[in-house]
Formats: structure tokens, C-alpha cells, sequence
């Protein structure tokens, strides 16, 4: 188009436009606005063919443009202020494109909902919700919890440090576990004591089916007087029923953690085979691992400032990916960052 052309065409539209409005009875002047001067109006595409005109010509017709846009909105101006009082007005920007009412809404992430269902699991048997920070000091990551310096088990947990460091001087680093919360919690208030936390670890591991360097766990302590085994077990059995189902079994087996003396290793009884006959989640055996716990260790509840001669406890953890992939049958840890919405829309909240 030259510069011609687009005069002509110019005078076309304003002299369309002045037919239109002089009709009687006059048109919608939202009508107008939309048909002329809208996104995708005859004076707003016009305008936009300036940029084929040759740039010498194109300031006097951008000139004699802006001078047609200016008069047509007054002009409407004027045939709003006289027009009289309708109904709600239609946007005139709508787009009718889109969908419609029920509108598509978004739903919790399954490590969300997990960690939701987690939390309300233990509100009903009176544990309170606690919280610790990310970035840790070795006193409540490692040594409060009886990592002594040097000690064999620090081995198990490849960690990631920060450039900075704690009062005493030592490295501060990403906490590897939950656990440091049992320290801050006793810190924060003395037996008896009945808490839980659910938050994100980071440990230096390679990223497979079943790890990952950034993971989520749910950490549990009960302090009180005469605490036992039967304590643990009566509460581990309890959740996982209210989790999974009155049908789900549990059963303790003999393990080492530094935090707690005696250890055990929590298993359920695979929900997905019910009788471990060939079954690729539990491999046959019909139980699946999904928490470690244990008697809080005496060196633990004295870094807590607990008298272990007066006060005996539990804690118990697990990882909250595991619970996930149990939850909604997910059998790659990695499908749960991908934030593909094919999966996620495929788990039932």
C-alpha cells in the first residue's frame, strides 16, 4: 500500500463512520468504538499499515490518522452523554473465546496433598505442628542428635555446606534431615511434648527412580513420662490405618539410627499386591519400608535439656515422597518435579 492508497482508504472509513453515526435511530456507541477504533478496528488496522509506507511519508499520514481517531472519540463522546441509561453494559473487549462457566481451575500438587493428609493424620492423635529452618548449624543437624565429630554415621549423609558460618565458628549447612526440629522443639518448650514437621532435605545423592538431592520428610517426637515401644507402635499402626486403610498391617524391624536406642525400620503391608505375588512395588515380599523410628537416644534428650532418668520418648520419620508414590500409584520419584500437567491431572484430589 502507498501513501495514496492509504488516504483513500482513510477517507473511506471516516466517511463510513460519519454515515453511522448520523443514522436514526443512532447505533450502539459501544458498537462504534469497537467497529472503528477497537483492537482490531478499521482505523486501528489502518494505522498499523504505516509501517509498509516508506518512513519520509509516514509522519504526515500518522499525523492526518491520529487526527480521524481523536475526532471519532469525541464524536462518541458526544453519543454516549445523550444516549440513554441501559442495561449492564456488555465489556467490549469480551472474548467470547473462552470458556465458560465453570471455569478450568487449578488443583494441589500431590506432594501438597500428601503432606496435607500427613499433617491431619497426626492433628487427630493430638501431635501440634513444629518448624526448624533449611539452613542449619552442625550443633542441631549433626551433634545434638549424637553425630559426635568423626562419628562413622555422618558417613550415610552426603551433605551440602553454605558459605557461612554459626556463632561457634563452625559451617552452616543445608539440613540433611528433619530431625534437627526435635532439638529446636524440646529447646522451645520442655515435656510433655507431642509434635511433628513436614518440610524439604537436601542431600548430595544422585537423581533416580527413587532419589533425588531435594526431598521432603515428616518428622514426629513424644516426650513424656513412661513413654515406650508400645507407645510407638500403637501410633504407627494407628496412622497408617487412617492413611491407607483399616486393612493396612504394620510390622518393626531391628535397625540402627544414631538419634534413637532401639531403632526399628516401620513396614506396611503392600496395598497394591495384598499378597506380594509377583508384585513389582513390594518385589514379592508383601511389605513396603516407609519409616524409620525409634526410643529418642538419652544423649538426645539432653542436648533438649531432659533429665532421660525423668522423661522417655519416641520419634519416628519418613520420607514424604515415598508416601506420595503410594498414594496415587506413581512408580518414578522424578515424575513428581517434571510438572507435567498429563500426570497431574491424572491424580484424583
Amino acid at each position: 500500500m502507498n501513501a495514496t492508497e492509504w488516504k483513500e482508504k482513510l477517507s473511506a472509513i471516516r466517511d463510513s463512520f460519519s454515515v453511522s453515526i448520523a443514522k436514526k435511530p443512532a447505533e450502539n456507541p459501544e458498537a462504534l468504538e469497537q467497529r472503528f477504533l477497537g483492537r482490531k478496528g478499521e482505523l486501528a488496522l489502518l494505522l498499523r499499515d504505516l509501517k509498509d509506507i516508506p518512513l519520509e511519508e509516514r509522519k504526515p499520514l500518522g499525523a492526518l490518522g491520529n487526527a480521524a481517531k481523536q475526532e471519532m472519540e469525541a464524536k462518541l463522546a458526544e453519543l454516549k452523554g445523550s444516549a440513554p441509561a441501559a442495561g449492564p453494559a456488555v465489556k467490549a473487549d469480551l472474548d467470547l473465546t473462552m470458556p465458560g462457566w465453570p471455569l478450568p481451575k487449578g488443583t494441589l500438587h500431590p506432594l501438597t496433598h500428601t503432606m496435607n493428609r500427613l499433617a491431619e493424620g497426626f492433628l487427630k492423635l493430638g501431635f501440634t505442628m513444629a518448624d526448624g529452618p533449611l539452613v542449619e548449624d552442625d550443633y542441631h543437624n549433626f551433634e545434638a542428635l549424637n553425630f559426635p565429630p568423626f562419628h562413622p554415621a555422618r558417613d550415610m549423609q552426603d551433605t551440602f555446606y553454605v558459605a557461612a558460618k554459626d556463632q561457634g565458628g563452625k559451617d552452616m549447612l543445608m539440613r540433611t534431615h528433619t530431625s534437627p526440629v526435635q532439638i529446636r522443639a524440646l529447646e522451645k518448650a520442655q515435656p510433655p511434648l507431642r509434635v511433628f514437621h513436614t518440610g524439604r532435605v537436601f542431600r548430595s545423592e544422585a537423581v533416580d527412580a527413587s532419589h533425588s538431592f531435594a526431598f521432603h520428610q515428616i518428622e514426629g517426637l513424644y516426650v513424656d513420662k513412661n513413654v515406650s515401644m508400645a507407645d510407638l507402635k500403637w501410633t504407627a499402626a494407628t496412622f497408617m490405618k487412617d492413611l491407607f486403610g483399616s486393612g493396612v498391617k504394620t510390622r518393626f524391624n531391628p535397625s540402627y539410627f544414631p538419634f534413637v536406642e532401639p531403632g526399628a525400620e516401620v513396614d506396611m503391608s503392600c496395598i497394591f499386591c495384598k499378597t506380594g505375588e509377583r508384585c513389582p512395588v513390594c518385589k514379592g515380599t508383601g511389605w513396603l519400608e516407609v519409616m524409620g523410628a525409634g526410643m529418642v537416644h538419652p544423649n538426645v534428650l539432653k542436648a533438649g535439656k531432659c533429665d532421660p532418668q525423668k522423661w522417655s520418648g519416641f520419634a519416628f520419620g519418613g520420607g514424604i515422597e515415598r508416601f506420595a508414590m503410594l498414594l496415587f500409584g506413581i512408580h518414578d520419584m522424578r515424575m513428581l518435579y517434571e510438572n507435567d500437567l498429563r500426570m497431574l491431572k491424572q491424580v484424583n484430589l
